[in-house]
């Protein structure tokens, strides 16, 4: 799950497997859905994926779930956009800045999230 958008899943559970993908050691913890304890040792990370039924009034609880390091998928999101599909990809792509730029100036995404897209789509 992406804890948001069509294949929303549970969000400390989400953030185990975010965990698992990242983190080189990972303790048990049953409530976010690692089962044992899991060293990765050298082996790389991969990257966390998002994707089914997200769209731009999504993005600031995406970047604040997922952060920097993530693939976000808008497949829906972007060719469904009423003007076509490159301003649906423009959308994301000012959205998704937006909502960095937001968190590096500490800004509450999840409380002004709407805002802050609005703000910069003008």
């Amino acid at each position: 799950g992406t804890v948001v958008g069509k294949l929303e899943g549970e969000r400390g559970i989400t953030m185990g497997f975010v965990d698992l993908l990242r983190e080189n050691y990972v303790e048990q913890d049953k409530s976010r859905g690692i089962y044992f304890t899991q060293d990765w040792a050298s082996l790389p990370g991969v990257m966390a994926v998002a994707s089914g039924g997200i769209h731009i009034w999504h993005m600031p609880a995406l970047v604040e779930i997922f952060g920097d390091d993530s693939v976000l998928q808008f497949g829906g999101g972007t060719l469904g956009h009423p003007w076509g599909n490159a301003p649906g990809a423009t959308a994301n792509r000012v959205a998704l800045e937006a909502c960095i730029q937001a968190r590096n100036e500490g800004r509450n995404l999840a409380r002004e999230g709407n805002d802050i897209i609005r703000e910069a789509a003008k």
